[in-house]
């Protein structure tokens, strides 16, 4: 059966994350999944005498976590260890690229985060795993890649 247009294989999908302040871009290695929440505040503008409640927008904000075979090597290209890293360093605005179903189709979201954790996991029947959170600052922008 033939896959359905604009559904993509969930084993496409690619992180790319800024490398040493110096504007560099790595590729994250041995990601297992990532997710990207982006929501919009809501205001309430309800005035007194009102039989329903009314709202606007508000300021718009996107976080997120990225999940991933732990690599304690450099042979990811160091895109791994830097993002590990950044949560030693609190203060340092990174940027992140991520590709939900790959660099050559799809969409490309890209913001600028701040790396606000990471936890590591070890069982004895399966690989060691990291899951690295962030919280974005600015505006998280969307490219459709043609």
């Amino acid at each position: 059966m033939p896959p359905h247009t604009g559904v993509y294989p969930r084993e496409s999908g690619v992180i790319k994350f800024v490398e040493n302040n110096d504007g560099t871009v790595a590729a994250v290695a041995s990601v297992r999944s990532f997710s990207v929440d982006r929501e919009v505040q809501t205001i309430e503008t309800t005035s007194m005498g009102s039989t329903n409640r009314s709202y606007t927008a508000g300021l718009a904000q996107f976080s997120g976590s990225v999940d991933v075979y732990l690599r304690d090597d450099e042979t990811d290209g160091g895109g791994q260890i830097n993002f590990l890293q950044y949560v030693e360093s609190p203060s340092t605005i990174a940027r992140i690229e991520l590709y939900p179903s790959g660099e050559s189709t799809g969409i490309k979201l890209v913001g600028d985060v701040v790396v606000t954790g990471h936890s590591i996991t070890s069982n004895f029947d399966g690989a060691v795993e990291a899951s690295i959170t962030f919280q974005g600052t600015g505006a998280l922008t969307r490219t459709v890649i043609s």
